[in-house]
């Protein structure tokens, strides 16, 4: 009986431990997750800005007169 209640107590110390563990790796991937969101946004807010600037630089370029 002090065996198996000696195993239940190092499988719980050891579920404990991954469990922190697991808990800490989901806080990180939490955080790369909102600075990858982040930097996706700000690519994105260029990418249309620079479309907008393309259009109407395409607007004032004289047509191609074959």
């Amino acid at each position: 009986m002090e065996n198996e209640l000696n195993a239940l107590e190092a499988k719980l110390a050891q579920l404990i431990q991954v469990s922190g563990k697991l808990r800490a790796e989901n806080h990180q991937l939490r955080q790369e997750l909102a600075h990858a969101l982040s930097s996706n946004r700000q690519y994105s807010d260029k990418m249309d800005s620079a479309k907008a600037r393309l259009e109407k630089l395409l607007v004032t370029l004289p047509e191609n007169q074959t």
